[in-house]
């Protein structure tokens, strides 16, 4: 496994090693030990969520605030999305800095989002499954977002502005002066 931290601090995408011969591939999604060797960090993650989407869906920014707040591990089973992570920690250097990577079906990256990060993603193809693991339980109360289209985050979703598809929710989220 292959990890690196983007230029986010606590923001890591992850490739496994993966074995291929004749008879297809093989590869570890997932080993608490290495990945918390790897990343310097104890993550306990207790819930696992999956989404499929077609072209064009973006879901997103979204968290969790307080005692609410959730790491994230995401990979892409099927498909292709654009995953954005976006720093909104207030005493951090990069607040209000994105950082987005590509995850499919076929490159096998996962990315890491701590806690204290805006997270979103839009969907690059027809039926892409989204799976991704949670540090902390859902908990509606606690959650938030920020606009996808937010111009103080500058996020090039890769997608044709007439064709993405937003859940009601997500269309009316403020931006990031609205609520920082």
């Amino acid at each position: 496994m292959n990890v690196t931290e983007t230029h986010l601090k606590g923001c890591f995408v992850i490739e496994p090693t993966v074995f291929k011969d004749k008879r297809g591939s093989f590869f570890e999604v997932f080993n608490q030990k290495v990945f918390e060797k790897k990343i310097g960090l104890k993550v306990n993650f207790v819930q696992d969520n999956q989404s499929i989407s077609q072209k064009g869906v973006l879901r997103g920014l979204h968290m969790q605030k307080g005692q609410f707040a959730q790491a994230k591990l995401v990979r892409v089973i099927k498909g292709k999305v654009l995953d954005v992570a976006v720093d909104v920690r207030k005493d951090s250097a990069t607040f209000g800095q994105h950082f987005s990577i590509e995850l499919s079906r076929d490159n096998n990256k996962q990315l890491f989002v701590p806690r204290g990060f805006l997270h979103g993603f839009a969907t690059l193809e027809d039926n892409t499954i989204v799976s991704y693991k949670c540090d902390n339980y859902y908990h509606k109360e606690s959650e938030y977002g920020v606009i996808y289209n937010d111009k103080d985050l500058g996020i090039d979703w890769k997608l044709n502005e007439i064709g993405i598809q937003l859940s009601e929710k997500d269309r009316n989220l403020p931006n990031i002066k609205n609520i920082f």
